[in-house]
């Protein structure tokens, strides 16, 4: 019953016109979706690109302010799904009309301390983010992962020490991968997509600090049958699955 009521909200999102007149989804999707988003969401689009073969899917991922300053200054889009309900909020308060109605939460996600293989610079917990002896890389604040960690540091009595902020969370991902830095602090779903390119250590401030994950058609959607469908897919029992898969909680 749930998932029907999710569906149908998706579906109030935006104006989504019916598929071609064989009932198939065809044409192209542009879904702008947070960096985090990144391995299961193209998973999720090859899917759905299996499922309907004239459809191509399209994504832009970066950070979620990111993404929602291109909407709100008139990039073309049909999906949008934010790492935070703030930066969705900046959209659908924007005054442009770029969504009707009340996005969906899909997933949650929290942070996670990301180190290099072997924990050269013995990271132990939050404490040691707030180093400024320890080469440490934050997400920028205004990015949902970096406003998460700012949350993390607060219920902790902590000030964090970061040598470096980056744009996304892949970009502080990246630098732990090369090396640059003793640790970030990133999401659990990017320790686990990284693989054994890295080690996470978990802290109790993280749960302080969990985001939820909204998503919407665009109104002004060039392809809102298309979004529809990506959407739905997301929030299917598929969906949920995937996302289960890659570390992310339901919402």
């Amino acid at each position: 019953m749930l998932a029907v009521a999710a569906v149908l909200a998706l579906a109030a999102c935006g104006a989504p016109a019916d598929a071609g007149s064989d009932g198939e989804v065809t044409g192209a999707v542009t879904v702008f979706a947070a960096a985090s988003l990144t391995d299961v969401f193209s998973d999720l689009g090859r899917r759905l690109e299996d499922d309907h073969p004239g459809l191509q899917v399209q994504f832009n991922f970066a950070g979620s302010s990111a993404l929602a300053t291109q909407l709100t200054h008139g990039a073309p889009a049909d999906v949008f799904a934010a790492a935070d309900t703030d930066q969705m909020d900046v959209v659908t308060d924007s005054g442009v009309g770029v969504v009707s109605r009340a996005p969906v939460l899909f997933a949650r996600n929290q942070l996670e301390i990301a180190v290099p293989p072997g924990n050269p610079g013995g990271i132990t917990g939050l404490t040691d983010l707030a180093d400024p002896e320890r080469t440490i890389a934050l997400c920028a604040p205004e990015v949902p992962c970096g406003a998460a960690a700012e949350a993390a540091f607060d219920a902790a009595g902590l000030t964090g020490a970061p040598d470096t902020l980056e744009e996304d969370v892949r970009a502080a991902l990246t630098k732990v991968q090369l090396g640059e830095v003793d640790a970030a602090l990133v999401y659990r779903t990017d320790v686990r997509a990284a693989g054994d390119a890295v080690e996470g250590i978990d802290f109790a401030q993280a749960a302080d600090a969990v985001n939820g994950y909204p998503i919407c058609v665009l109104t002004d959607a060039p392809n809102p049958a298309g979004a529809l469908a990506f959407v739905e897919l997301v929030t299917s029992d598929a969906g949920r699955e995937a996302l289960a898969t890659a570390g992310f909680t339901g919402p």
